[in-house]
């Protein structure tokens, strides 16, 4: 930027002087090529869909953000958001780079930022299912196939967010595929809860019948103890289908050089459970690995989102 000062002169008109490049400070990041480091002050912007408990996530993504810093060569900074709606708003509008989405908000993202990629997943996305669950008191039976689903019907039933491919997407799409009218079959209004964590404790309790949730979640409380199997149990596993997976804006190849989001997906891929603080990154992420992904895969997420008008 070339700065341009005034200088007057007394009885004679005003003299502009051009300084050279060199002579004044400026604000832009330094642009590393294909491969390099970068030295910029600007954070590279990480959030998630509010998917688990707050504190959970928390722990998780500092974690996390502390590791891509030191591989990337720049500031990580992991900014929570409300819900999973604020999650596509703000990865739209630039206030987040790098998101950890579901499959439906990550097709939800990607259409509303074209150029956007998918870029990793984990192991287990790639045949990822959802649990439905009931209260040990309704007398449920296991569900053995799709159409078993129709069992449901007069029953109170509770999805996750709104926005959820494991907690509503997917599960509506089977419920549908049995013919059960989720607007109008289940008793009462149907439940929208915040998150997966939130869905077991209200099944669990009696507020509702049926849930669904995700397979990982209710693996990961089943193994801590934290399900009491007296009250909560399930009754069926859903087909695999694509879920979560990490999308890079665009804009940080501009920001940080050409190549920058190759780098990040490779950190990602990096990520090795013989090394122990990855370990407890993948840990807590309930992966052994990342991999590699695309927007391709998504394509049916984007069809049912489209059916149930979840995308328009």
């Amino acid at each position: 930027m070339v700065s341009i000062r005034r200088s007057w002169i007394v009885g004679v008109s005003s003299l502009l002087l051009l300084l050279p490049l060199g002579a004044c400070g400026t604000s832009e990041p330094e642009q590393g090529t294909a491969g390099e480091a970068t030295t910029s002050t600007i954070p590279l912007t990480a959030g998630a869909i509010p998917d688990q408990d707050p504190e959970l996530l928390q722990r998780l993504y500092s974690k996390l953000a502390d590791y891509l810093e030191a591989e990337l060569g720049v500031p990580v900074e992991y900014r929570p958001v409300t819900d999973y709606a604020a999650a596509v708003t703000a990865f739209r509008v630039g206030d987040l780079d790098l998101v950890w989405f579901g499959a439906l908000t990550g097709v939800q993202a990607r259409l509303q930022l074209p150029g956007a990629e998918a870029i990793a997943q984990r192991d287990i996305d790639e045949q990822f299912h959802s649990i439905f669950i009931a209260n040990a008191d309704s007398g449920i039976a296991e569900i053995q196939e799709i159409s078993d689903l129709a069992q449901l019907k007069g029953r109170t039933f509770t999805f996750g967010s709104e926005s959820s491919t494991s907690g509503r997407l997917m599960p509506q799409a089977y419920l549908e595929q049995a013919g059960v009218d989720v607007e109008n079959d289940f008793r009462g209004e149907v439940g929208f809860s915040s998150n997966h964590d939130a869905i077991l404790k209200l099944v669990e309790a009696g507020t509702y019948e049926v849930g669904v949730l995700n397979e990982q979640v209710w693996i990961d409380r089943l193994a801590a103890g934290e399900v009491d199997t007296e009250k909560v149990v399930q009754i069926w596993r859903t087909p695999p289908y694509y879920n979560y997976h990490w999308v890079i804006s665009p804009e940080v190849d501009e920001r940080y050089g050409e190549g920058f989001s190759e780098r990040v997906q490779a950190a990602l891929l990096a990520l090795d459970p013989a090394v122990p603080e990855h370990k407890e990154i993948l840990d807590l992420f309930g992966a052994e690995r990342f991999i590699v992904t695309n927007n391709e895969n998504y394509a049916e997420i984007e069809a049912v989102g489209r059916k149930i008008g979840k995308i328009q």
